[in-house]
Formats: structure tokens, C-alpha cells, sequence
């Protein structure tokens, strides 16, 4: 009866959330209406930014700590939409709206969870809820911003964190490894001259010999759960747009998919080695993560006969310096279309799984 409340209640919820915009840093509206939902379950909820975060009742300095967490902003809606990606729209028992599979059955499972097991003691390690902002575009006043605040960081300062689950539709299997990004700004510098006489160096050209490399270049290491490091080319410019003249300098820029057996500095300095363009990271921030298979939250989650493997997408997880597992209702294969959807029942399976996992972890074996 407890969880069937809980469905109901959750459910509700992610109606509220769809009908309230919350693009990536313009999260205000939402971070309010999960700070009151919180605190009428009875719940002492914090907000720093627009990121919303809880301690179980019995919080216990002395214990490890498991965080759970997930986002509450999105990304604009896909101009695809045929329905209004603001009505939380109910048909065959699918619940239509932007965010809500990704990341909204997550994130109201995942306090569904938190709120079940929030006025319990005895735990074998407390529970902490992070419902947190900009993980669509990797602000930096998200999770990030959250972990370092002094107010955040001094309550686990003397234990920790055991671990973490990080809400993202995977069908509610185990992500336990995940890629990291890095994103660069390639140039090719060469001289401009007039294209009917024999003039200049063509940058253009340089670039696409430097490009070729990275269509063909395979790394060494391959790991076993993300397989190898993949690099694409996703944009290419010169400065002038005659058709007359010959570029003097083309930028291009690359999307590297990194896996846990190098660092980004390990791909940069490989890169820099075989390219003659000059190369620059936009950011080093999101990392490649594994949390062991051997890790409590892991296992629990394959006594329930959920499946590891590695995803190759980043999320919030590539910033958390503690193992973290990558686990959540829907289909990542929704997120971003138009017309986005979960089903309901993927919503109360969630819960109950998430629940479930908690069980095998937080209780100590009878």
C-alpha cells in the first residue's frame, strides 16, 4: 500500500514538473516546486542554487553515505513536437511531455525511494537526495557547484560518500561505466591567396588531412565495458565565404568519446603528436567512470537481475569523485525527440526497483 501512495504520488509529481518549463539554467520555478514537495512530506530540504538536496531523518555523521540524484532541467523542446510539450499529457499508458523520460521518471522515482526510506534508523548508511540543475549543457552550477558548497560538503566532511545512483533512463539497468567527453577546437593555419592563380597554402586542405587522421585513428587500449576511444568530427569552417579565395585559416571541431584507460591529458597529448593543427579543449571536466562490479549497490542491483554494461553517453556521474552507478526508468533512446514520453509503468517499476536496490544495500543481511 506504502509504494502504491508512493506511484501515485510520484506520478503526480512528474505532471507538475513537465507543466513547469525548466530549461538548463532557468531551472528556478522547478527547484521551488521540489523544495515544497519535499518539505510537505515532512522532509528538512535545502536549497543551494537551483539545486534542491535532503539527508535521511536519522542522519548519522559517523556512517557512509549514498547520494541519490538526478536532473530537473531539460533541454528545449525538439521542433518536431506535434503536442505541447508543456501539457503532461496521459494516453495508453504512456505520460507524454518534455523531461519526462529524461530525466523526470528518474528523478521522481529516485525521491520516491528517498522518501520511503527517510524516516527509518538503523541503516547500515545514511541517504542523501541531490535533485540537482545544468545537466544538459555541463554548467557548472549543478552537481559540480553543489558538492563544494560549504554547507553541502561540511555534513558529509567526516564520513563520505559510499556511493552514489545517478538517475538516468537506462531501462533500469546497471551503467556502471560510462564515457567521458572532451571536446576540441581545431585550426588549420595556412595563406590566403587568390584561388585562379597558384596563391596562398590552403588551410582547407591541411584540416582535411588532419581530420582523416582522426577518422582512422585507433587508440591501443580498448575497454572491456566501453570498447575504444571514438573521435568525430562534427563541424568544419573558413573564414571567408568567396568562392574565389583560398582560406587562410579553417576551424573544425571534434567530439572524443573517452574510455576509462586513458585520462583526457593521455588523448591530448596523443593528439598533439600526429596532427599539425592547432588544438584546443573546451573543457577536461567530464571523465570516464567505472564503479567496480563488486560494489554494494552493483550487486544489489544484479540480484534483481538487472544487467551491467557500459553507456557511452556522459551524465553527472563523469563528476562525482566517488563511485557512482548510472541507473533509471525509460529508454535513453526517448530522450531529446520529439513528442517524448515514459510509460507509467516504467515509473512504479522504477520506484519499486529503486527501492529494491536500496534493500540490498542499506539493510543489514538478516
Amino acid at each position: 500500500m506504502k509504494q502504491n501512495i508512493l506511484h501515485d504520488k510520484s506520478i503526480e509529481l512528474l505532471k507538475q514538473l513537465i507543466a513547469t518549463p525548466s530549461f538548463s539554467r532557468e531551472e528556478e520555478k522547478t527547484g521551488t516546486l521540489l523544495f515544497n514537495f519535499l518539505e510537505a512530506e515532512g522532509i528538512k530540504t535545502e536549497r543551494y542554487l537551483n539545486n534542491i538536496w535532503a539527508v535521511n531523518k536519522y542522519f548519522d555523521p559517523s556512517k557512509n553515505t549514498i547520494l541519490l540524484n538526478s536532473h530537473h532541467d531539460t533541454v528545449k523542446p525538439n521542433p518536431q513536437y506535434t503536442k505541447d510539450p508543456f501539457n503532461p499529457e496521459i494516453s495508453e499508458g504512456k505520460l507524454f511531455g518534455l523531461g519526462s523520460n529524461d530525466a523526470g521518471g528518474c528523478l521522481v522515482s529516485l525521491i520516491a525511494a528517498f522518501v520511503h526510506f527517510y524516516p527509518e534508523e538503523n541503516l547500515l548508511y545514511n541517504l542523501a537526495l541531490a535533485a540537482t540543475a545544468e545537466e544538459e549543457v555541463s554548467g557548472k552550477d549543478g552537481i559540480e557547484a553543489l558538492l563544494i558548497n560549504s554547507d553541502f560538503a561540511s555534513t558529509f566532511k567526516d564520513s563520505g560518500f559510499a556511493g552514489a545512483i545517478v538517475g538516468e533512463p537506462t531501462q533500469m539497468n546497471l551503467a556502471i561505466a560510462e564515457k567521458g567527453l572532451m571536446v576540441l577546437d581545431c585550426t588549420a593555419f595556412g595563406k590566403a591567396g587568390h584561388a585562379a592563380r597558384e596563391e596562398g597554402d590552403n588551410a582547407l586542405y591541411k584540416a582535411i588531412n588532419d581530420i582523416e587522421w582522426f577518422r582512422t585513428y585507433s587508440f591501443d587500449k580498448v575497454s572491456e565495458w566501453l570498447g575504444p576511444v571514438k573521435m568525430s568530427v562534427t563541424s568544419i569552417e573558413t573564414e571567408n565565404r568567396a568562392h574565389n579565395v583560398v582560406p587562410g585559416t579553417c576551424k573544425f571541431v571534434v567530439d572524443i568519446r573517452i574510455t576509462e584507460d586513458y585520462t583526457h591529458d593521455d588523448i591530448l597529448e596523443i593528439i598533439q603528436q600526429h596532427v599539425k593543427s592547432e588544438v584546443k579543449p573546451r573543457s577536461i571536466r567530464m571523465r570516464s567512470t567505472l564503479i567496480p562490479e563488486d560494489h554494494p549497490i552493483v550487486k544489489a542491483g544484479i540480484s534483481l537481475g538487472k544487467k551491467a554494461y557500459g553507456s557511452p553517453t556522459s551524465s553527472d556521474k563523469a563528476l562525482m569523485p566517488f563511485p557512482a552507478l548510472k541507473c533509471g526508468p525509460g529508454f535513453s533512446g526517448r530522450s531529446h525527440t520529439a513528442d517524448e514520453f515514459i510509460f507509467i509503468d516504467e515509473i512504479k517499476q522504477g520506484i519499486d526497483d529503486y527501492i529494491g536496490v536500496l534493500n540490498g544495500v542499506m539493510r543489514s543481511p538478516e
